[in-house]
């Protein structure tokens, strides 16, 4: 079974949150399961831009070991119908990981995208968060 990470996860990669261990821990050790889109890589790629010079060497490292997914037409139709309580970009991942046959979890930090991520029955992922912090 497959994971999508959205931008707001990928960003762990770079970042230096409170957060960013637990991820980089638990992104290790689910590698293989972790995919994203063209728009994952863009996210990850600003914030890296924002942060610096070493960050962008370990985005440039993140892309070249993740799998990435199209964003295909199915994709569009269940992120047109999320743009009324998501960003358009949420909403595009949304549809990304509603419509791949392989993907029964989301990687999300964005607390919109989890709440209706989880309303589609994605189990959501965010590693150094307690289990449905998006709904409180």
């Amino acid at each position: 079974m497959l994971i999508y990470a959205d931008g707001s996860a990928l960003s762990r990669f770079v970042a230096s949150d409170a957060e960013s261990p637990d991820w980089l821990r638990w992104a290790e050790a689910h590698a293989d399961q972790i995919v994203t889109s063209p728009l994952g890589l863009t996210e990850l790629r600003r914030t890296a831009d924002l942060i610096g010079p070493d960050a962008r060497q370990i985005a440039r490292a993140v892309a070249g070991s993740l799998t990435i997914v199209r964003i295909f037409d199915q994709s569009l139709k269940p992120a047109s119908m999320a743009t009324s309580v998501l960003s358009p970009f949420a909403a595009l991942h949304l549809g990304i990981a509603v419509a791949h046959p392989g993907v029964h979890a989301m990687a999300t930090y964005d607390t919109a995208l989890a709440r209706v991520a989880a309303l589609h029955r994605l189990e959501v992922v965010a590693p150094g968060r307690t289990d449905g912090w998006w709904s409180g």
